[in-house]
């Protein structure tokens, strides 16, 4: 098997590095030079996604002789059309979208598994938590997900199908996360969606919605989607891993590094190594955000045992694409590299 008006700063660095990325392009293609490397995240500031974002401020990547520029967009489908445009070498989002985009011809697989649970959390408002007790609720309701096609997306909409509601019978709206996901929420654009922290945090504690299904532990995952749910990874070009296997060695060696690291200190000297402005709602609360999913995240980068078969089973309940397509799953991910970590 192949192995306020106030514009956070973290916004604004998200749009001068999208600035940097369409004025550069690039062809992901092509072999790495000296050590650089694109990789575009799908929310850096993230919770799901932090492996991205400490394994630079460990200074892992540049251990290794790495340059990795970070970029980020706020949905996982928007980050994988800059990997699949050949903008970026690597996509830190979640693994679903290599099965996906496999039945559309393209070769994409896991070369890092960050986690073995999905990290997302179903929230209901204060106003609609009466009438939305589970997924068989969603009938008639808009839903939030980070963007349409997105994992979040897939996610609800298998929840939904799992629970007796077909997908045309309730609305899934594109709220992004962070603020927008929370304004979507108060004006009631939105009676519920799927988010991550630090969002969740921030939404509990403003006491503005409350948890309807958590899954960001293994067990949350297993008990809503029936397994192991890989999510969080590096993924890439297969092409591209084949011609640059020195590179995404050295990937794989600091990001495996992260999460030895992260298994092994608090969330509060996790939170410590983070940009401070990723902490919107207070640095206790953006460690109790780090403290929840934690426990969505591997130690080793191994893709977890059936965790393919768990998303294929997700994907094919709803996705057309996927319902009649015969997806090699071997494809979708590797161990070579993580196997070679020492």
């Amino acid at each position: 098997m192949r192995s306020s008006l106030r514009i956070p700063a973290a916004a604004v660095s998200a749009v001068l590095a999208f600035s940097t990325l369409t004025a550069c392009g690039g062809d992901s293609s092509s072999a790495a030079s000296g050590g650089k490397v694109k990789i575009m995240v799908g929310g850096l500031d993230k919770v799901i996604y932090l492996p991205a974002m400490l394994t630079q401020k460990l200074g892992y990547f540049e251990d290794e002789g790495l340059d990795v520029q970070l970029l980020t967009e706020p949905a996982g489908v928007q980050a994988t059309t800059s990997l699949v445009s050949g903008d970026v070498q690597g996509v830190v989002g979640f693994y679903d979208h290599t099965l996906d985009l496999q039945v559309k011809g393209k070769q994409v697989e896991s070369v890092v598994q960050f986690s073995h649970a999905s990290g997302e959390v179903e929230v209901v408002s204060n106003k609609a938590a009466a009438e939305i007790t589970s997924a068989k609720d969603f009938k008639g309701k808009k839903l939030g997900v980070t963007g349409l096609g997105s994992s979040t997306d897939f996610l609800t909409k298998y929840l939904a199908v799992k629970n007796g509601v077909k997908t045309q019978e309730f609305s899934t709206v594109a709220v992004g996360a962070g603020q927008t996901f929370i304004s979507a929420l108060q004006q009631n654009s939105i009676q519920g969606g799927m988010t991550t922290d630090p969002t969740v945090a921030q939404i509990i504690d403003k006491k503005l919605g409350k948890v309807l299904i958590d899954m960001r532990t293994p067990e949350g995952s297993k008990e809503a989607l029936g397994g192991p749910y890989p999510s969080s990874s590096l993924y890439m070009n297969t092409d591209w891993v084949n011609n640059n296997k020195e590179t995404v060695q050295k990937l794989a060696n600091a990001f495996v590094k992260t999460l030895k690291w992260m298994s092994t200190h608090s969330p509060e000297e996790i939170a410590a190594k983070m940009p401070t402005d990723y902490a919107q709602g207070g640095t206790g609360l953006y460690a109790k955000a780090i403290e929840s999913t934690l426990p969505m995240f591997t130690t080793d980068g191994v893709m977890p045992a059936d965790g393919p078969e768990t998303v294929e089973r997700v994907l094919k309940a709803f996705n057309p694409n996927l319902q009649n397509a015969t997806v090699d799953l071997e494809k979708t991910y590797t161990t070579e590299f993580v196997d070679k970590v020492k």
